[in-house]
């Protein structure tokens, strides 16, 4: 008997839900891969609809998360949890010994909980260590090193080509000064010197404050996260049975394009179908619920 299901939970809160999980058209006892599972939000909707749900994530935090959630409102439900990178989807669902897979799910944003701060530096709304590992029983450098060891070209052309920052070579420049005097450690200190190049060249950011590309561009890097996703949709479209569904939810500029390219590629190729010839993106109410949401992108692909 399953509770009543509340979609969001204090770690995340899901965005475009109900798009998501109708895109992946389940079907009862079917197994669904949520390949980023987070706290579990889309993964409770897939079950509430009577599918199955293998979910993946790399960060312990999140599983644990989904975990509470899924006991919570679908406890006699089948699901099954793993902890991974999607990089490595085939062989973790191989483990998991699940087949057919009739859908995956990728929903690519980073949860609610890591960027409202928990000491791992993923945002700069707590002074924290400049970390922003998704795993970091895994993975060895942290954006501390990153600032620490590249050249200012290199960090120039991050946050140029990763986050579209329009001051890319000053802020590059200014954080190779600044790390000559001492090293730039904490995200209170990133931010400081991003927003002071931004007043020195009179720029204002709007809504977004002047940081905020800056600290994408870095998370992306650390956590490799293009190249896992490359590296997802490929083994995403191996895994998944013919006429099953590929879900991916975006939240940034380069995801968009790659996963858009990846599924025009397959569909010339004769793999399948675009769904979504335009991608979807929140209603009005979903954005003023969840600011996070404004930039949200998804796309479907179904395997032929």
């Amino acid at each position: 008997m399953k509770k009543s299901l509340k979609a969001g939970n204090k770690f995340h809160t899901p965005v475009l839900l109900q798009e998501a999980v109708n895109w992946l058209k389940v079907k009862p006892n079917c197994w669904y891969v949520d390949a980023t599972v987070g706290g579990g939000g889309h993964a409770a909707e897939i079950l509430r609809r009577g599918g199955r749900v293998l979910g993946i994530d790399q960060d312990s935090q999140a599983l644990k998360a989904a975990k509470e959630h899924l006991s919570y409102v679908c406890p006699d439900a089948s699901w099954q949890l793993i902890k991974g990178n999607f990089a490595r989807l085939e062989e973790l669902v191989r483990r998991a010994q699940i087949d057919p897979v009739a859908g995956v799910l990728f929903d690519l944003g980073v949860s609610s909980w890591q960027l409202t701060g928990h000491g791992r530096g993923f945002s700069f709304q707590k002074d924290e260590p400049l970390d922003m590992r998704m795993d970091p029983q895994v993975q060895q450098v942290t954006a501390k090193d990153l600032l620490a060891a590249l050249s200012e070209r290199e960090l120039y052309e991050i946050f140029k080509n990763l986050a579209q920052e329009q001051l890319a070579r000053p802020i590059a420049s200014r954080l190779v000064r600044a790390r000559r005097q001492e090293p730039i450690v904490s995200t209170g200190q990133l931010r400081k010197l991003v927003g002071q190049v931004y007043v020195r060249l009179g720029r204002k950011r709007g809504k977004l404050d002047p940081a905020t590309k800056v600290f994408q561009a870095l998370r992306m890097v650390v956590n490799s996260e293009l190249d896992n996703l490359k590296e997802g949709l490929s083994q995403a479209v191996e895994v998944v049975e013919v006429k099953g569904r590929i879900v991916v939810i975006s939240f940034h500029e380069g995801e968009d394009r790659l996963v858009k390219r990846q599924f025009l590629a397959w569909q010339s190729q004769g793999l399948g179908e675009v769904l979504t010839p335009k991608p979807i993106t929140p209603k009005e109410e979903e954005i003023k619920i969840n600011q996070r949401s404004r930039s949200a992108k998804l796309r479907a692909f179904k395997k032929s």
